[in-house]
């Protein structure tokens, strides 16, 4: 067994991903009766051998592939191929646990500029003549 790289200092065994192979869903005739090409690729994080920096800021994470109970869920049925729908899950799995490890640029709020709110209020003003010109007039 290998390991699975995430970075240049972490890594998982694969012991820890549990994998699933299911019937994808959808049209495909009997192909998608017969054969269990979707891949699902099952994590716990509590259980795994993650640092508790990446255990942390995957439970914080608000993404629809992590459930309430701390677990990685992903789904793969985009090919007709068992093995490329693993690879696939694979690739969405590695790209969710290293997104932790960055760290986004704090957003430095800005004003607009005096020309910018300039163009905004005679924009403004010329629409309302616009809308002003459209009323019938007073008698």
């Amino acid at each position: 067994m290998s390991d699975i790289e995430i970075s240049q200092r972490v890594s998982i065994p694969e012991h820890e991903i549990e994998w699933q192979f299911i019937r994808s869903s959808g049209a495909g005739g009997q192909n998608v009766n017969k054969v269990a090409t979707a891949a699902q690729l099952i994590f716990d994080i509590q259980a795994s051998s993650l640092p508790d920096f990446y255990k942390q800021r995957l439970l914080a994470k608000s993404d629809h592939r992590i459930t309430p109970s701390g677990k990685i869920i992903i789904k793969s049925q985009t090919t007709r191929s068992q093995a490329q729908n693993r690879e696939l899950a694979l690739a969405q799995f590695i790209e969710l646990v290293a997104s932790v490890n960055r760290v986004q640029k704090k957003r430095i709020p800005t004003k607009p500029s005096k020309a910018s709110q300039k163009r905004r209020i005679e924009k403004k003003k010329k629409r309302g003549d616009v809308k002003s010109m459209r009323q019938k007039p007073l008698v």
